[in-house]
């Protein structure tokens, strides 16, 4: 009973972080081979009327180069509005904000979350599209180019921007681990994007047609993919632009990654209690598929597998001690991958120019956030007004 168990979770497993992609390439190979071309984008001249809504938290630090970066995108001017959405600050971010005129600032000395921040902002906007961003990441100079012109698709609500990790500042076990992360989540979102449609957005940069736009519950933990994914399942599709790209600095620590992923666990589980039907692939189809493959499995039940089969794999070698045969050399695998976890931890405040070093240790970290961000959710500990993660 315990190796067919085994299989079935190490099967979980390869099929979450190895399967899924390689089914994707091959559903997107046989597309473009056998179905009709789709429609491409047009020219980064269409540039219709725009605002950018930046979210921002006690970001006094950030807001200069931010005001910069924004005065430095390739957009007509007349057409770019700019709303700051800032409740809660009070180290100056507001007032450093208000001296900067073009720009509206809307604050409130309340902080009911950042969700509650962009159902107020969304009122203000009188444009046809908006783009999300936030106050710490720099976009690149056409990046609303980029992201505008996939919109003369009358099929797309959402265009989900890329999220890059500095690369510079990117040495440690939490920079090389989350630059890598990233990297391999803009394959799987180009692969979708392909396919049929990106599951879902990241807050660092998207847009989206603003009469698109459905209030989330407040106390929504994970905005970004909430707002999005009710696009998507009101029938939309949610292109990625891998092209418009913004620039993050990582986090500064593991300890400061953690609390960070700590917090999209939880809201990642809050989503899946509160879309069930995001589950039900005979409704949704491809989006279906591609919610459970991507993100249900990876929150729910990869978690759990990992340790399980550690443990199951040592009673099998145990009971068949001494035979030496493939569950031996599976157990082998594993200890060297826990031999780098243990390397990684040891050696994490390094700079190491072999950044590879660092992967099972994060990949490790991340699982175990998974597991806290449900625990935290389920006993209530998990409150929507987000602590912020220091970036290097």
């Amino acid at each position: 009973m315990l190796k067919p168990v085994f299989w079935i979770l190490a099967s979980i497993i390869l099929y979450t972080y190895l399967g899924y992609p390689l089914i994707l390439l091959v559903l997107t190979g046989f597309r473009k081979l056998f179905m009709r071309s789709e429609r491409t984008a047009g020219s980064t001249d269409f540039c219709p009327e725009v605002t950018l809504l930046i979210a921002a938290y006690h970001e006094i630090k950030n807001v200069p180069v931010k005001i910069s970066n924004t005065a430095q995108l390739d957009y007509p001017p007349e057409k770019l509005k700019v709303i700051w959405i800032t409740d809660g600050s009070d180290d100056g971010t507001p007032e450093l904000l208000k001296q900067h005129p073009g720009h509206l600032v809307l604050h409130q000395q309340e902080r009911a979350g950042k969700t509650a921040a962009l159902n107020r902002a969304m009122k203000y906007v009188t444009t046809p599209f908006v783009v999300f961003c936030d106050a710490n990441t720099l976009l690149d100079r056409m990046a609303l180019r980029r992201l505008m012109v996939h919109f003369s698709d009358t099929r797309v609500g959402c265009v989900a921007g890329e999220k890059r990790i500095s690369r510079n500042k990117a040495n440690n076990a939490a920079g090389s681990g989350e630059g890598a992360y990233w990297q391999y989540e803009s394959l799987i979102k180009q692969l979708e994007s392909r396919l049929y449609s990106t599951l879902a957005a990241a807050g660092e940069l998207y847009a989206i047609r603003s009469n698109l736009y459905t209030e989330a519950d407040p106390d929504s933990i994970i905005d970004d993919f909430v707002i999005s994914v009710k696009i998507a399942m009101s029938g939309f599709r949610i292109k990625y632009a891998p092209d418009a790209f913004t620039l993050e600095s990582p986090s500064v620590n593991i300890h400061e990654e953690l609390k960070r992923k700590i917090r999209i666990a939880s809201g990642g589980f809050q989503t899946i209690i509160r879309f069930p039907g995001m589950l039900n692939i005979l409704r949704y189809g491809l989006l279906s598929f591609e919610f459970i493959s991507h993100k249900a499995l990876r929150w729910l039940l990869v978690p759990v597998c990992i340790p399980a089969i550690l443990i199951l794999n040592g009673i099998i070698c145990f009971q068949q001690y001494p035979d030496f045969n493939l569950y031996s050399v599976v157990l082998l695998l594993q200890g060297i991958f826990y031999a780098f976890v243990i390397l990684g931890f040891a050696i994490e405040k390094q700079p190491l120019r072999f950044r590879i070093f660092f992967l099972p240790y994060y990949l490790i970290i991340m699982n175990y956030a998974q597991m806290a961000g449900i625990v935290r959710y389920i006993s209530k500990k998990q409150t929507v007004v987000w602590e912020k993660s220091l970036r290097a």
